[in-house]
């Protein structure tokens, strides 16, 4: 199905772990069991042109700016387990939407509306990040056969200036890594400058190219002219 804005999409209660596979490497995203894809989207009044990404793992190493984010944040603890909605996770949700001055979700329903969302409609896990007893940051990753992919990322503002969104990604990606998966997925970015460009700071970055259908390797924040120029490489 698709809507006026150009956005396909269909519910899943269910996708298998290969299904989930197959699903990212075509561009497609979920919310809960709601899954879609779009090639366009408006941005601060421009329309942008999206580029669904992922990291070829065996390909990932951590950049200068990434291991300073893992030094500065050694004094907190990283727990991961089956995704699990608890008071806790609402708490720094609320917190965290804060930050939005346009398009802010609404709830954590908005991406988890079952009643297991470890399980549907793939698997989940929490990644929670605490600072002796009190949760300050959490993402949530989904897990197929070979895919692992960030759905949400979420943090406590009075904690912004320790790069947490980041430090979750990068425990995303180790556990991906531990798990023996070929691609990490961060979602989707632009090719025109805007906020989600701290998905395109990671080393082994792969960006897709509607029309061909194709994935092509990118350099680390790749802008217009270094897309054209893979996707020509790529021919």
């Amino acid at each position: 199905m698709s809507d006026d804005s150009g956005t396909n999409y269909f519910i899943a209660p269910q996708v298998t772990p290969g299904g989930l596979d197959y699903l990212l490497s075509t561009g497609w995203r979920h919310f809960g069991q709601v899954f879609f894809r779009y090639q366009t989207h408006d941005y601060n009044g421009q329309t942008c042109r999206v580029v669904p990404l992922r990291v070829r793992l065996d390909e990932f190493e951590l950049s200068d700016s990434q291991r300073k984010t893992l030094r500065r944040n050694q004094d907190l603890s990283i727990r991961t387990g089956p995704t699990r909605r608890v008071a806790d996770l609402d708490r720094l949700f609320d917190l965290h939407r804060q930050r939005f001055t346009t398009e802010a979700p609404e709830s954590l329903d908005d991406f988890f509306p079952t009643e297991d969302p470890a399980t549907s409609p793939c698997d989940n896990q929490t990644i929670a990040v605490f600072n002796d007893s009190t949760l300050i940051a959490a993402s949530f990753l989904d897990v197929g056969l070979e895919s692992g992919s960030s759905v949400y990322g979420m943090f406590d503002p009075d904690w912004s200036k320790r790069g947490l969104g980041i430090l979750t990604m990068l425990a995303e990606i180790q556990i991906s890594i531990q798990r023996g998966l070929t691609w990490y997925y961060p979602g989707y970015a632009y090719l025109e400058p805007s906020f989600y460009d701290y998905k395109k700071q990671f080393f082994g970055l792969e960006g897709y190219h509607w029309p061909s259908e194709q994935w092509v390797p990118l350099p680390r924040f790749f802008g217009e002219a270094e897309f054209d120029l893979a996707i020509g490489s790529a021919k």
